[in-house]
């Protein structure tokens, strides 16, 4: 019996944010496995259509992933998304997996990094110990995709969990969907903050950061807040690259389940 293990990720075109996020956590999985033999797929079809034709670099959807551990042997898989929710995106990734089922003796998969209220309290503490620096008289804007597909919206809840543990002055919003930019604009107007502080609460810090986030376009974050009158420093750093971030990813692995 041969053993597997395979990293699935939605993806990113930023060369730089994909080797300290993306390539950090796999090498963290990979190490933390050292019995099973480490696969790579991502779920973005333009994303890898884009490397392929700009760096020449070939990265496996989830279906072609599998096809290549059957092809070389591959029994029984362990299966790690790098996915923040079970979104839309989980969602297609485990109707993929699922159709393989029968050809593996054992399938595994661990959740994304907020599938529990357990995920959302940890991460919760490890924000509070990354961004501690941040004081009472400043703010963090933490900025999150977003997802119409997620019930249980784990933005609102770190919203409240900063606030029970006495950083009301951290505040999440997203791109897209509930809760959207209005919590932070609202918090702004509210505290006054001295130093407004921009972070991307994503794996990577693709093109929603460099733009939505800190772009220069009037409708940027960065953009909006500066015309409020605020200061505002963008922190380009994917959730990635924090350690504490990433040992959530190998816990979620060790606690893998039978699919």
């Amino acid at each position: 019996m041969k053993n597997g293990l395979l990293v699935v990720s939605f993806g990113t075109s930023c060369f730089e944010t994909r080797a300290l996020t993306i390539e950090a956590i796999e090498r963290e999985l990979s190490a933390a496995f050292p019995e099973r033999g480490f696969y790579r797929a991502w779920t973005s079809g333009f994303i890898r259509k884009k490397l392929k034709a700009s760096e020449g670099l070939s990265i496996d959807s989830v279906p072609e992933a599998m096809e290549r551990m059957l092809a070389d042997g591959v029994t029984d898989l362990l299966i790690q998304p790098t996915h923040m929710m079970a979104g839309e995106e989980y969602a297609s990734l485990v109707s993929d997996i699922e159709a393989f089922k029968p050809r593996f003796s054992s399938l595994r998969m661990g959740r994304p990094l907020l599938a529990e209220a357990e995920d959302v309290r940890a991460l919760a503490k490890a924000l509070e110990k990354i961004f501690a620096e941040v004081g009472a008289g400043d703010m963090l804007a933490l900025m999150g995709h977003g997802s119409a597909f997620v019930k249980d919206n784990p933005y609102e809840k770190l919203n409240e969990l900063f606030a029970q543990d006495g950083f009301a002055h951290f505040r999440v919003g997203t791109v897209e969907f509930e809760p959207g930019f209005a919590p932070i604009l609202e918090a702004a107007r509210l505290r006054r903050p001295g130093k407004i502080y921009l972070a991307p609460l994503m794996v990577v810090a693709g093109d929603h950061a460099l733009n939505d986030m800190a772009g220069s376009e009037e409708d940027s974050w960065s953009s909006r807040l500066k015309a409020e009158g605020f200061e505002v420093i963008s922190v380009l750093k994917g959730m990635g690259e924090y350690a504490s971030v990433r040992e959530m990813y190998v816990s979620h692995a060790n606690e893998a389940k039978l699919i």
